[in-house]
């Protein structure tokens, strides 16, 4: 992401250093999280079940006022792909934007954005290297830990919150199947419902050094990968190597899986994939926003360089239940460890570390509890003001599970009163970003 990005302004002072919390970690996952194996995971195209009958919608609700201009003609892969998945990618009701803010929310927020889409003409679209001129694009990880992941899932997560989703994101592993899929192009050309590809791979043939070095089998996969990107894909996406890569680290010289081997691996797929033709790769590095890991002394060696980076992407979740990651937005952006403040928290690290880097919550989500059922509702209903603090969070991924590997559930819908407020969230003008294919 050397490659030219929008400035954007700097992070508050009053929220750089301000929050602490107890820490009970849970890890979030990779491939896994989605209840995908280790080895080759099974991604191929679902079986297509019948369209739900969409949902009644919203008083006042019509199309919205955003439209993604049409993009070049489709490969024939993702011709036919579009075909058969015509019947599951039904639109879901769209909401209207609203000039004002949706019940429940700052109108702080609105104003302030609705002038800044005026300054663009109107509406804030995708740009080069998929950075909004404005907003925030909003996407999921539909079906996670479910039989029931790709079109279908989409679709219904779609219908049931009321709106179109901006990135579609997806996760791959090993060296047998070629990607994006058949079913991914579909998602990402259904006509006037372009989405952003947002695809994940896991190297599982050999290790980070091997890779780094040049293992054939990896070499091999990546240059039939980028064949494949090249003739059926040529728009922009975004691409993961190893998400959340700091928690496989293995610290002792010689394993294979250092800070440097990351960095070096990370570095030789994308250099790699793009001089064989994938240079519509737009690249995205994922870290899990764990405190232990980031503090410590071989944090950034894992960074590959501006040159192969172009988004810094994190994970973060809300807890419901006091403790550990339980606060407002700012909590799961700058979380930090009590009593210590060598580490200032993610977005504090990245916006300091990174100036010239957009950054995504590539995942993210609120768990429920039983016992604290109001707060995933009270928390959807303070973001939209929160976010205003944050600038350069450009991207904002959904991770939907009713059920993680710890049995907790990040469902929108998990209680009426949440689904009512993330919906409303989902109106709000600074999310409404239209996706504009690029080359």
């Amino acid at each position: 992401m050397s490659r030219r990005i929008v400035q954007f302004a700097a992070i508050p002072t009053a929220f750089a250093l301000s929050v602490a919390a107890t820490l009970a970690w849970a890890w979030t996952g990779g491939a896994d999280q989605i209840g995908l194996g280790l080895s080759d995971p099974t991604v191929s195209v679902p079986a297509m079940s019948p369209p739900e009958a969409p949902e009644t919608a919203e008083p006042g609700v019509a199309p919205p006022v955003f439209r993604a201009p049409s993009s070049a003609a489709p490969s024939t892969a993702a011709t036919s792909a579009t075909s058969a998945a015509a019947a599951v990618l039904a639109p879901a009701p769209a909401p209207r934007i609203a000039n004002i803010a949706a019940p429940g929310f700052a109108a702080a927020i609105t104003q302030p954005q609705q002038q800044q889409q005026q300054r663009r003409g109107g509406r804030c679209y995708t740009g080069h290297n998929l950075v909004p001129t404005c907003g925030v694009l909003w996407g999921v990880a539909p079906g996670a830990h479910t039989e029931s992941r790709g079109a279908s899932a989409l679709s219904r997560f779609e219908r049931k919150t009321g709106r179109h989703q901006a990135i579609y994101h997806a996760y791959h592993g090993g060296t047998r199947q070629l990607f994006p899929t058949e079913q991914e192009i579909a998602i990402a050309h259904q006509p006037g419902r372009q989405r952003i590809l947002f695809l994940n791979w896991k190297p599982e043939s050999a290790s980070w050094a091997k890779i780094a070095k040049g293992d054939r089998r990896t070499d091999a996969f990546l240059d039939r990968l980028a064949v494949h990107i090249k003739k059926n894909f040529p728009e922009q996406f975004f691409f993961a190597v190893h998400h959340e890569g700091e928690n496989d680290v293995r610290e002792k010289a010689g394993s294979g899986y250092t800070a440097r081997d990351y960095a070096a691996m990370y570095r030789h797929v994308v250099k790699r994939l793009r001089a064989k033709g994938a240079d519509n790769i737009v690249s995205v590095l994922v870290h899990m926003a764990y405190v232990p890991h980031a503090q410590k002394s071989w944090f950034n060696q894992m960074y590959p360089g501006d040159d192969v980076v172009d988004w810094i992407g994190f994970d973060t979740y809300a807890y419901s239940d006091p403790g550990y990651g339980h606060g407002d937005f700012a909590e799961i952006l700058n979380r930090r460890l009590e009593g210590k403040r060598s580490w200032p928290g993610f977005y504090s690290w990245a916006v300091t570390r990174h100036p010239n880097k957009p950054l995504m919550l590539a995942e993210w989500g609120v768990w429920s509890s039983k016992r604290n059922t109001q707060y995933k509702a009270d928390f959807y209903r303070r973001m939209g003001n929160d976010i205003r603090e944050f600038p350069r969070i450009k991207a904002m991924v959904q991770f939907e599970t009713p059920s993680n590997q710890k049995g907790q559930d990040s469902s929108v819908d998990s209680t009426p009163a949440a689904l009512n407020a993330y919906r409303k969230l989902g109106r709000l003008p600074i999310f409404q970003v239209a996706v504009t294919p690029r080359r």
